[in-house]
């Protein structure tokens, strides 16, 4: 058991982190790379960041030492569809020397895991996007959101900046001088936090600021509404509560009422001490008092415990759990 290494990898649009790890809880080897996401990059790229995390990963390990691998993939679906994606993967997977296989799962069931050892429960991650998942036999069962930003992703990063520019725009429609936040918000999009002598002047230009640029980066925002919460600031306080009441709404429409089983909660703007993390446990611990909830920790030893559980030799999952994936900081 001691000689057995699985690997696992948490892929993301901005990095791909890869780790080895024995079945005796012994990191063995990490690695980091850009980000591998096959929607946002395009399947060849993708697969060179996986391959060159992996490498740094395995560098001081024998690849034939690894008996599993998962491979944790936001559009997970769209990647096993596509046989030209997923004959990237595989070629990246062979040159980094593995010869086992591996599984790929989405990047909400390897975040639920990298929260719990439960088979059942709930996830909700929330950072540009947005996205609630109920999981079953640690297989994802049904979501609820995620839809982008176009027709969704209630309360996530994309729909705190989109909602303060447009606070923004009703004060200056109603010829109301901004708040701090919204004076904030000004500056970044205009250069001044001034508003014109003819409002509409300032409309104008702020509208024509948003629009030259890709509608996601509206989500650049979303760490000025969260600083303006933190500081009490009245605008950004309420954006954050509407946040919170959202993220719960999506959770409620795959979660019982009264369900005990945990709920993880992932994503930039819901581990660490944030206002919306705060707010959002308060509004589920409202909901599901019997609930427990937990945070997030390292997808890539969350998708390693994956690969690893079915293996003969793994007779305690949850013991492995406690072995494999830190407790989130």
């Amino acid at each position: 058991m001691s000689d057995t290494v699985v690997v696992g990898l948490d892929v993301g649009g901005t990095s791909t982190r890869a780790a080895a790890l024995g079945l005796d809880g012994a990191r063995l080897g990490a690695g980091r790379a850009g980000g591998g996401n096959p929607t946002s990059h395009g399947a060849e790229r993708a697969a060179a960041e996986l391959l060159a995390a992996l490498r740094a990963a395995l560098a001081d390990v024998d690849p034939n030492r690894v008996r599993a691998g998962v491979i944790g993939l936001a559009g997970a679906g769209r990647l096993l569809a596509d046989p030209q994606g997923r004959a990237a993967f595989d070629r990246a997977w062979a040159d980094a020397g593995l010869r086992c296989p591996y599984t790929v799962h989405g990047d909400a069931l390897v975040a639920y895991a990298s929260g719990t050892a439960t088979p059942d429960g709930t996830v909700l991650i929330a950072g540009t996007g947005a996205i609630a998942a109920q999981v079953r036999e640690l297989r994802l069962d049904r979501t609820a959101d995620g839809h982008g930003w176009l027709l969704g992703d209630a309360g996530s990063g994309f729909w705190l900046g989109r909602e303060a520019v447009r606070r923004l725009l009703a004060d200056l429609d109603r010829a109301e001088a901004p708040g701090e936040l919204g004076r904030r918000v000004l500056a970044e999009l205009t250069g001044t936090s001034e508003v014109a002598a003819r409002p509409r002047t300032t409309v104008d230009a702020v509208v024509q600021a948003v629009t030259r640029r890709p509608p996601v980066e509206l989500a650049r925002f979303a760490p000025l509404v969260v600083a303006a919460a933190r500081a009490g600031e009245p605008t950004g306080a309420a954006l954050i509560a509407e946040a919170a009441a959202l993220l719960a709404e999506s959770v409620s429409r795959i979660r019982p009422a009264g369900a005990a089983d945990p709920v993880v909660l992932g994503g930039g703007l819901l581990t660490g001490a944030t206002p919306l993390a705060a707010a959002v446990r308060a509004e589920l611990a409202r909901r599901w008092p019997a609930a427990p909830l937990h945070g997030a920790g390292d997808g890539a030893a969350a998708a390693a415990w994956l690969a690893a559980r079915d293996l003969p030799e793994v007779t305690d999952p949850t013991a492995l759990h406690a072995r494999l994936v830190p407790p989130p900081a």
